[in-house]
């Protein structure tokens, strides 16, 4: 890693940790919500962005994850167990939604996820005995971390921060990993991929598992933080909302995530002293984003920063130009 990098990492580490210093209670739920939606954000960054497989079934595996560890958080058992079995849940399940990706692609894909999702909110909404329905669940507790409670707002914060920081950690290592370098192959070219002997069919299973176990952490973080689930908090539109945030971010880029789920979830923030308009302004600005840099704002960057950069001239067409 360049020293650039990590000044710059450093730098970033310091503004969230002082970030809610002095803040009021709302506006420190806001950042929650950003570190919770990040996570998941990564998590469908790997599957679409690297791996290339379309998935519309985010918000449907954090509803997972926050239901399982609210019935057993609220049952007495420790919300380290709760998670653990939340993660693995998603994962496991995340690797039989995979199968339809082994024989349907793209918008294909994208319907079956789109109907996995759906199939979720209805177990949720119709299995009362079990998800309390339409009423939901509520007075999920917070967690108690190294006997540090987490009831009030900045040491839910805190505690939040080091679970996005331990999820960025491993990401970035799972994409520095031969693992990452067969996500990026399945993306560009499968076929390739497999003739050169990769297995596409474990590494697709993999990037939905994995991915969908990341939309299982978010989960188990969203039930404490608000302390109320309701089937409609992990309905399509949240799916959208999450794919959103990978697309305005940057699909690909590991950053991505984050600065789009900043954008989703902090931009309607600002922009509400406009009132009734700040709405409007919000897709109006995603629009103009979408049409003139579909790769999101890491690659309108990245554009911009090769558009101004001088090219440096390789030394054989130098050469080649003489003769």
């Amino acid at each position: 890693m360049k020293p650039l990098h990590i000044i710059l990492g450093l730098i970033g580490l310091a503004v969230l940790i002082v970030a809610p210093l002095g803040q009021g209670t709302y506006i420190t739920y806001v950042l929650c919500s950003w570190l919770i939606f990040s996570i998941s954000a990564m998590g469908l960054n790997l599957t679409l962005g690297y791996a290339g497989q379309v998935s519309m079934a985010q918000a449907a595996f954090m509803g997972i994850g926050a239901y399982i560890t609210a019935l057993m958080t609220m049952a007495g058992i420790p919300w380290i167990v709760a998670v653990l079995v939340a993660i693995s849940s998603t994962f496991a399940i995340g690797l039989v939604l995979g199968y339809p990706a082994l024989r349907v692609q793209h918008h294909f894909l994208a319907f079956v996820t789109l109907a996995f999702n759906t199939l979720v909110f209805l177990v949720l909404r119709n299995e009362e005995w079990l998800t309390g329905g339409s009423f939901g669940i509520v007075g999920i507790p917070r967690p108690e971390v190294f006997g540090i409670a987490t009831m009030k707002g900045l040491p839910f914060y805190y505690f939040a921060l080091v679970c996005f920081l331990v999820a960025a950690a491993a990401m970035a290592w799972m994409i520095r990993s031969p693992w990452g370098r067969a996500f990026k192959a399945l993306r560009e070219n499968p076929i390739r991929a497999n003739s050169l002997g990769l297995d596409t069919r474990r590494m697709t299973l993999l990037a939905f598992a994995i991915g969908s176990a990341f939309g299982g952490l978010a989960g188990a973080m969203q039930a404490p933080l608000v302390q109320f689930i309701e089937p409609g908090s992990f309905a399509l539109v949240h799916s959208l909302k999450i794919l959103l945030m990978v697309v305005v971010g940057g699909s690909g880029y590991f950053f991505g995530p984050m600065l789009g789920a900043a954008i989703v979830v902090l931009l309607p923030e600002l922009l509400r002293f406009t009132e009734g308009y700040y709405l409007i302004i919000y897709a109006l600005l995603v629009l103009v984003l979408m049409v003139f840099s579909p790769e999101g704002l890491f690659g309108l960057g990245k554009k911009l920063i090769n558009r101004f950069r001088p090219q440096a001239e390789r030394g054989d067409m130098k050469q080649g130009a003489q003769l």
